[in-house]
């Protein structure tokens, strides 16, 4: 059986003999034009990077490595961080190796735990999750080795070692922001024999054996964020920052500061906001009529509809299918969850009527906070954190990608509004 590395050793070279002849015969060919509306309006559409651990086809949805993400949804998020990093499933064999390696390194410096007790008690928790990381890059691996000199081609093997230590160190860290900035009590430590799911409800102080269901939503949470393709701001920005050969530590620390944008990490709380602030408009219980009224004045006040529309899909997100099928099993009588149920019929059919919507669906944001809410997480800025927590699965995967690839610093070219009006006189 290969270990981890060994696995990756083999493919990566098989991935660069093929990346490499195709880039050198036909690197010159066109793949994207470029709008001045896209130049100017973030870049939306542009087909200009490189990510092979996921994508988004519009008319789809979520694809990990191949596999439709509603075909994978019952994997663990140890076998889809390794699915992210290889492009395999792994064998059982395999699969208790991986784990193996993690749970090894789960344990976390105890001056992080200090740097964490020392910030001001109101502290964003998505700030205390980025100076933990930050605190942690004299550990890392890359920083070390590439001080020495090591060769570009074995970049990959160091950000791989510090993926690992990360990965396997967030749960606790993520847990203890939980207990720290909520008052939760002591922080609960690691358990050796638990996976990471496991151990983050543990270390969050909930028991399997009082919430088992928590659990699997944990999980079902951690597989379905873990990755979505490179162009979202967490991706592209731990990306960019990682192409300059800047460690793990510091590009997640950047991608997640992306992370905790209103509009990137934190649409799933101002979804379920916007539920409870409809709830207690009607006494906690609207009638369906009241449920469209309230739509269609969002709508007339010039606001969006939180967790409808995407900015790639252009179906029903199938991650919010997958959520939205574990809260019709798990608790359908949820006053919460029923009026998500609700929305699910009513706002499609609303937003169908506005001509300038290209999307009426809904996107996995309009679930998951009811969900989480349900379950006792009603601490709405934490939610961020249990998203990073996932993402840095995918995040630490496309830097191994990257590195293996052997790809150069990210280095667009901007240009200027007198080079824009330039540009328009002569065209």
């Amino acid at each position: 059986m290969q270990n981890i590395f060994d696995k990756l050793q083999v493919k990566i070279e098989g991935w660069r003999n093929e990346l490499v002849p195709l880039v050198k015969e036909h690197g010159e060919k066109k793949v994207a034009d470029v709008t001045l509306s896209q130049v100017m309006g973030g870049m939306r559409g542009v087909t200009s990077l490189w990510c092979d651990t996921s994508n988004v086809p519009k008319e789809k949805g979520l694809i990990v490595r191949g596999y439709p993400i509603n075909d994978i949804k019952d994997i663990t998020p140890v076998q889809v961080f390794y699915l992210l990093l290889t492009g395999d499933l792994p064998t059982q064999e395999e699969f208790e190796d991986f784990a193996m390696q993690l749970r090894l390194r789960k344990f976390v410096p105890f001056y992080v735990w200090e740097v964490l007790k020392a910030m001001p008690k109101d502290s964003h928790p998505m700030t205390m999750l980025s100076m933990a990381i930050l605190s942690m890059q004299r550990e890392s691996s890359f920083a070390q080795h590439y001080a020495k000199g090591v060769p570009k081609s074995d970049y990959w093997k160091y950000t791989l070692e510090d993926a690992l230590n990360i990965v396997a160190k967030l749960p606790a860290i993520c847990a203890a922001i939980y207990r720290l900035r909520f008052d939760k009590g002591e922080l609960i430590q690691p358990d050796p024999e638990m996976h990471l799911a496991a151990d983050f409800v543990h270390m969050l102080g909930i028991e399997n054996t009082e919430n088992p269901e928590f659990l699997n939503l944990m999980k079902l949470f951690l597989v379905c964020h873990s990755d979505h393709e490179g162009g979202n701001v967490s991706g592209f920005t731990s990306a960019v920052v990682n192409s300059a050969l800047s460690d793990l530590y510091y590009s997640l620390s950047a991608g997640f500061n992306g992370l905790a944008g209103p509009l990137h990490g934190l649409a799933n709380q101002e979804s379920l906001e916007w539920v409870l602030e409809l709830m207690a408009k009607y006494d906690g219980a609207p009638t369906r009529e009241d449920i469209e009224e309230y739509v269609e004045k969002t709508l007339s006040n010039g606001q969006v509809v939180p967790g409808y529309g995407h900015a790639v899909l252009r179906v029903v997100d199938p991650r919010f299918t997958a959520f939205y099928n574990f809260g019709s099993e798990k608790c359908p009588n949820d006053a919460v969850f029923r009026i998500v149920r609700e929305l699910f019929d009513i706002v499609p059919k609303v937003l169908s009527k506005i001509e300038k919507i290209q999307n009426p669906w809904p996107n996995v944001d309009a679930v998951t906070g009811s969900l989480l809410y349900h379950y006792g997480i009603k601490e709405f800025s934490y939610y961020t954190v249990i998203f990073a927590l996932s993402r840095s699965i995918g995040l630490s995967a496309q830097a191994v990608m990257n590195r293996a690839l052997l790809l150069p610093i990210t280095r667009p070219k901007s240009v200027t509004t007198e080079w824009i009006k330039d540009f328009v006189a002569k065209n």
